[in-house]
């Protein structure tokens, strides 16, 4: 089953970013930077886009975004912990106003038991708060999981910037 991504959230997003003169840095793994790409497909989103973050590896996660190397060994990298970790992360390390995270296991292989393909946590961190959501889309195949992570990330976004006091 194809996900058919909202054209109109990524726009929402950068019309409401610029407009508050606020921005937004990603903090990818599974999707390795296509949530960063989804957002440059839009005109004028370098006015709210600082840029992204591929930490792919978790030595990336670590050295690039601060994501203490401890959080990763106890929990793992698919995990609720990690996923805020980066979240706060890449904001505090960026220097901006909201940033998105995502970890998760987009198949074919690396699933368990416990975490199983299709297993994506999706992180929002503001000022305010850090929201995490986790996503169970099953294994629906690696395209498939990972458009579904870019979608629920820009949902979430959206949510946020919608909810928080501008």
């Amino acid at each position: 089953m194809a996900v058919k991504a909202k054209p109109d959230t990524g726009n929402q997003i950068i019309d409401i970013l610029t407009a508050n003169k606020q921005t937004l840095v990603t903090a990818e793994s599974c999707t390795g930077g296509m949530i960063a790409a989804a957002l440059t497909d839009i005109p004028g989103a370098s006015a709210a886009l600082y840029g992204g973050y591929v930490t792919y590896a978790n030595a990336a996660k670590s050295r690039m975004i601060q994501v203490q190397p401890r959080l990763i060994r106890d929990y793992g990298a698919v995990s609720n912990q990690v996923a805020r970790a980066m979240a706060d992360g890449a904001r505090n390390t960026a220097r901006v106003d909201y940033a998105v995270a995502v970890t998760g296991i987009a198949g074919p292989d690396g699933g368990s038991e416990k975490k199983p393909v299709g297993l994506v946590y999706v992180a929002v961190s503001s000022e305010l708060a850090t929201v995490v959501i986790e996503h169970r889309f099953g294994d629906i195949g690696r395209d498939a999981v990972r458009k579904a992570t870019v979608q629920a990330a820009l949902d979430l976004v959206l949510q946020v910037l919608t909810s928080d006091p501008a």
